[in-house]
């Protein structure tokens, strides 16, 4: 399942104040997941995040459009890759980059997890943009449950830092999906109409947080994902949002 779940990570300082987010396959706000993209798919995505019934002022903010492309790059079966590339508008710096590698489920033996490295909001504005988030996960599906995964992540020092400044660039991440109302299109592939999915992000920094909401699919390879993200440290990202993420699979 390729959804933005199936967040990125979030979290780049622009110009001081607000967020903006560059986007590999995520759960939900972080790329915390076990999924990634197929080779050859051409992965489409529309990301808003904005305050409900507040002033800007009073609110934080809206957080830039991220407009997001994502492409699995190795064609094997058990071994596989992305890379990304995402326009933040409106912002001075726009353009971040993304990458990761994953060896799937029960691949290295009978019944062992996903596990995958990589790295986001890879910007291009020194000590500005440049977040350069590394991390790792390790994921397993639990049937009757859902699918859990969690890791831990390090970034640049001279961005991730708390609201006095002081260096906040490592801590881990956690997150959880589980599909409902499984359903297959009229070539027999089968998806489900709904998922729930959940996560979070350790550090009062720009990237920690987290949020939960639900995946509707209009199709196997459309879907719509809304609901609410907090943030840990509101003098960075200002209160709550809520937000709507259009993902297309061409």
């Amino acid at each position: 399942m390729r959804m933005r779940l199936t967040a990125m990570m979030v979290g780049v300082l622009v110009m001081g104040t607000g967020v903006a987010r560059a986007t590999p396959s995520t759960t939900y706000w972080t790329p915390m997941t076990v999924d990634v993209q197929s080779y050859g798919v051409l992965h489409i995505g529309a990301d808003n995040y904005f305050t409900v019934f507040k002033k800007a002022e009073a609110g934080g903010g809206d957080f830039p459009t991220d407009l997001g492309l994502t492409i699995g790059v190795l064609p094997f079966k058990s071994v596989v890759a992305e890379i990304g590339v995402d326009l933040m508008e409106s912002s001075d710096n726009p353009l971040y980059f993304n990458a990761k590698i994953a060896v799937l489920e029960d691949t290295l033996f009978d019944g062992a997890p996903t596990i995958q490295v990589g790295i986001f909001n890879a910007g291009t504005k020194k000590d500005v943009t440049d977040q350069n988030i590394a991390y790792a996960a390790i994921g397993k599906t639990i049937p009757g449950i859902g699918r859990l995964s969690a890791g831990p992540y390090i970034g640049n020092s001279s961005v991730l830092v708390e609201k006095d400044g002081n260096k906040d660039n490592s801590g881990f991440m956690v997150a959880f999906d589980r599909g409902f109302t499984p359903v297959k299109d009229k070539d027999g592939n089968e998806y489900n109409k709904w998922v729930f999915a959940a996560d979070y992000a350790s550090g009062n920094n720009a990237l920690g947080g987290g949020g939960f909401g639900v995946y509707h699919f209009f199709t196997k390879d459309i879907c719509l994902l809304t609901g609410p993200v907090w943030f840990n440290e509101e003098a960075i990202n200002g209160d709550w949002k809520w937000t709507f993420q259009l993902d297309i699979n061409l």
